[in-house]
């Protein structure tokens, strides 16, 4: 009896994540709507049958990678706030993480923070809640840091200064998609200028 091929024999969550690393490719490359499923699946090496077994809609699939892919971005770079050394030693380290996670996703990136047209009032309110939740969770993993500085973690202020942070960093990576030859340890560094020496205090 002729054995089933590899990609038959696949497992569910495997084609799962061929489809979602497909879907965050293409949606970042062409956006909500310039995009078809049939692309996706295309992308992935499925069967369309195959994709909506896993998702039925394309509403349904851009909001799971979102999801997914913003969940491991705060595990990443959390890991780096909460990790050991100084306080200026853990800003260096996430800093560094912030970059190297859109140095080595950059369709992630994208996918986060640049491709929010939809125009769909499902996907804009699940992407700001996203968005809210991400700000509510760096403003707890530095919440310790935000305290030594005078400013009470739990007060409005504190979450905006994390926006701040957030934004200013996603700025930077969006500067360097347009000027890939600028080294990383530099954009490290111009951000720590920037962000825990601070203008004023620079020599």
């Amino acid at each position: 009896m002729e054995q089933d091929s590899p990609r038959t024999r696949m497992r569910a969550p495997a084609r799962r994540a061929l489809i979602t690393a497909a879907a965050v490719r293409v949606f970042a490359g062409k956006g909500y709507h310039g995009t078809s499923l049939g692309e996706i699946a295309k992308e992935a090496g499925v069967a369309r049958t195959v994709l909506y077994d896993h998702f039925p809609s394309k509403r349904v699939l851009l909001l799971a990678v979102i999801q997914e892919q913003n969940a491991a971005l705060v595990e990443y770079v959390g890991a780096r706030i909460t990790g050991s050394g100084s306080a200026e030693d853990r800003m260096r380290s996430t800093i560094d993480a912030y970059f190297g996670f859109a140095e080595a996703s950059p369709a992630a990136r994208r996918l986060l923070f640049d491709a929010t047209e939809e125009d769909d009032p499902e996907i804009q309110t699940v992407r700001q809640g996203i968005r809210e939740s991400r700000t509510r969770a760096v403003t707890a993993l530095l919440a310790g840091d935000i305290r030594s500085v005078g400013v009470d973690p739990h007060e409005p202020i504190a979450e905006a200064m994390v926006e701040l942070l957030i934004t200013g960093l996603d700025g930077v990576a969006q500067w360097w998609e347009r000027h890939p030859g600028m080294p990383r340890s530099m954009l490290v560094e111009g951000a720590m200028l920037m962000l825990w020496t601070g203008l004023g205090n620079a020599r």
